[in-house]
């Protein structure tokens, strides 16, 4: 005679055969939206805040320089994508205290606002600045403070070796732009950061790279801390280095007030 099976039992089979046929148990690759979507994480988002001094390097197709020197915090909100971005600038001296900020939104576009210390003045910033120059770089306001999944439309193209990483090579299409119309990223299938990036124009020319140039761990989390991004347009070139990468610092949300673009605070910006 052939006794009931208990409830837990019978609820435990089904559940584990359809453990079985999940495409996520069977090893099965990601989408090109979830891969877009981890590498943006990844990228912008590791830790609830984070405090960092960089280093900025503009350099022409003559060799000249030019550098920056900031300070960048930034703290999420929330569980909904929110983030704010506070920069405060040590040097060269015509921008020396200037400040800028960012909130980013995930269901509308960012607020931006940049404090003009020789001219006391702060200024809010047009939402369509978001892909000029960010003080005179080849990294755009964007660049800097990260791009909506929903701005682009995503397609996995395959798997390749880049560098001895293996990547998800990501096209990604942009949506009624005009400085590019499609992205190409090698992304670090275990670390989910672009190793490389190439931006091309509508007539399907090459008019930007962004590579990755030295990736390590800091308090668990994967950082790239050189970066580059070229313009094969002009023959400029900028070049980044994340130095005192400091994550969950606890940073107050007073820090991202239009206030402190005037009175930036000392702590953290030392």
């Amino acid at each position: 005679m052939n006794r009931p099976q208990p409830r837990s039992l019978r609820i435990a089979l089904p559940m584990a055969a359809l453990l079985v046929l999940t495409p996520a148990a069977a090893g099965a690759q990601p989408s090109a939206a979830e891969i877009a979507e981890r590498s943006l994480e990844a990228f912008y988002s590791a830790g609830d805040d984070i405090r960092v001094r960089v280093s900025m390097a503009l350099i022409n197709s003559q060799g000249k320089t030019r550098r920056r020197d900031m300070t960048m915090l930034r703290k999420d909100f929330g569980s909904e994508g929110e983030q704010r971005y506070f920069l405060f600038f040590h040097a060269p001296p015509d921008v020396k205290g200037m400040t800028f900020m960012v909130w980013k939104n995930p269901t509308r576009e960012d607020d931006r606002w940049v404090f003009i210390p020789s001219l006391k003045l702060v200024q809010r910033i047009a939402a369509n600045d978001k892909r000029s120059s960010f003080v005179g770089s080849d990294f755009t306001h964007e660049d800097v403070s990260g791009r909506a999944l929903g701005d682009e439309t995503h397609t996995l193209l395959r798997s390749e070796a880049m560098e001895g990483r293996r990547c998800h090579v990501l096209e990604s299409r942009s949506k009624g732009r005009a400085d590019y119309t499609r992205r190409v990223s090698w992304i670090d299938e275990e670390r989910w950061l672009p190793l490389r990036e190439e931006y091309f124009d509508a007539r399907g020319e090459k008019v930007r790279v962004f590579s990755s140039d030295e990736v390590e761990q800091v308090s668990g989390h994967w950082t790239v801390t050189k970066r580059t991004m070229s313009n094969l347009q002009t023959g400029h070139r900028t070049e980044v280095v994340y130095e005192e990468t400091a994550y969950d610092v606890g940073l107050e949300d007073s820090l991202f007030t239009e206030r402190r673009l005037r009175q930036p605070p000392r702590r953290w910006i030392r």
